[in-house]
């Protein structure tokens, strides 16, 4: 459905703009009037990371008057597959800093805004305010039900992307006027069900296919042009090259945007979403070693089954020595339950400790009780234990 536009226009363009801008301003549905718009418009982005490049970049060369960056992280060198915003000079340095001296070089008519914080319950609302659209490129569910909620409440439009390996997915919620994300997902999935990119990759380039989707449905809100994804969901596959635009319905029900919200305030995300099952938490306590830990035992000649329980991909990377594959699929399955030691002390590990966390919760329910786990997997053995392997 097409809808009116969400900012009022500037007064005038300065002749540089014009120039700068001719391309969009002989476009009879953008126009003198459209790019007004965009100068007066104030769009934050929450994440500087893989959405967050292609969606900033292409806000400022839009000419969006001005940009928020909400990012509290740091350039790391794996970024870069992806985040085109940072470079190789950047980093170490933050994403939001990194992020701004882009978006300078880009359009040096833009006002950048940076927010280098954690958005939590304390400042979100605060850091909203000013903006008259969110664009989401959060990549945990934690934050995208917090992103959810604060816009609901704060009766704010925002444009939400996701991407997974191949995959991607872009929509916009918008409670006044559709859907918003609770309704198509009203619950997160089980803790360590849908793995991260961090956990299952990300194909570079499709950040910047569902980032410019991002950016496209952004300007014709702020212009209203075109009918925007309100109510619909954008699903793209990159190996089979399709999009499929699925109806998005609101739900009545909706605990935030429905007739009858329960959720009249922001909640625990964390706690909501969870980060590991209830029965990984319970099965850790007493049982969780550290990487030295492990390193004493593995000196020692500990009799110790040293399983790896990330996907075979991951395991080419890089592996604790003497380690072998079990992927954590197969042991909560029950698959591999019967390659699991039943006469030697088994030792699990994954990336960073969740994955781990789970599979010891499914090797003790089937009768493993000393089995353990290490805290932090593979990257804390790195940090610990042996700097020189590659981290991921």
């Amino acid at each position: 459905m097409s809808l009116p536009p969400l900012v009022e226009p500037a007064s005038e363009l300065s002749v540089d703009e014009v120039r700068r801008y001719s391309r969009h301003l002989i476009i009879p549905d953008v126009a003198m009037d459209g790019q007004k718009r965009l100068k007066n418009a104030k769009v934050l982005c929450v994440g500087a990371g893989g959405l967050g490049s292609p969606a900033l970049m292409y806000l400022a060369a839009a000419g969006v008057g001005t940009i928020g960056i909400a990012e509290f992280d740091t350039v790391d060198e794996s970024n870069l597959q992806r985040q085109i915003i940072h470079g190789q000079s950047d980093i170490g340095r933050p994403k939001a800093e990194s992020a701004a001296e882009s978006i300078r070089e880009i359009n040096p008519y833009v006002n950048v805004v940076i927010h280098n914080t954690v958005l939590d319950n304390d400042n979100v609302f605060e850091v909203f305010e000013p903006y008259d659209l969110i664009i989401d490129g959060t990549d945990n569910f934690a934050t995208r039900y917090m992103v959810n909620d604060a816009a609901v409440l704060s009766g704010k439009p925002y444009v939400w992307g996701s991407i997974y390996r191949f995959d991607g997915q872009a929509s916009v919620f918008w409670a006044d006027h559709g859907p918003c994300y609770r309704c198509l997902y009203p619950e997160p999935p089980p803790p360590g069900m849908v793995p991260s990119c961090a956990e299952g990759g990300v194909l570079g380039v499709l950040c910047a296919s569902i980032g410019s989707i991002q950016v496209t449905e952004a300007i014709k809100l702020l212009t209203g042009t075109g009918d925007p994804l309100v109510g619909s969901l954008m699903v793209y596959d990159a190996l089979e090259m399709t999009y499929r635009k699925i109806k998005v319905r609101k739900d009545p029900n909706c605990a935030v945007c429905g007739p009858n919200a329960t959720v009249k305030e922001l909640i625990d995300y964390e706690d909501f979403c969870g980060s590991v099952s209830d029965e990984a938490a319970e099965a850790v306590v007493g049982s969780t070693i550290t990487p030295r830990e492990l390193e004493a035992w593995i000196k020692e000649g500990r009799d110790i089954d040293l399983i790896d329980v990330r996907e075979p991909a991951e395991y080419e990377i890089v592996r604790i020595p003497g380690s072998r594959l079990i992927p954590k699929g197969d042991i909560v399955s029950g698959v591999a339950l019967s390659d699991l030691p039943t006469e030697r002390q088994a030792v699990f590990y994954c990336k960073a400790g969740v994955r781990s966390a789970e599979a010891l919760a499914a090797a003790k329910a089937a009768g493993l009780k000393n089995a353990v786990h290490v805290q932090g997997g593979v990257l804390g053995w790195i940090n610990q234990v042996d700097p020189s392997l590659p981290s991921y």
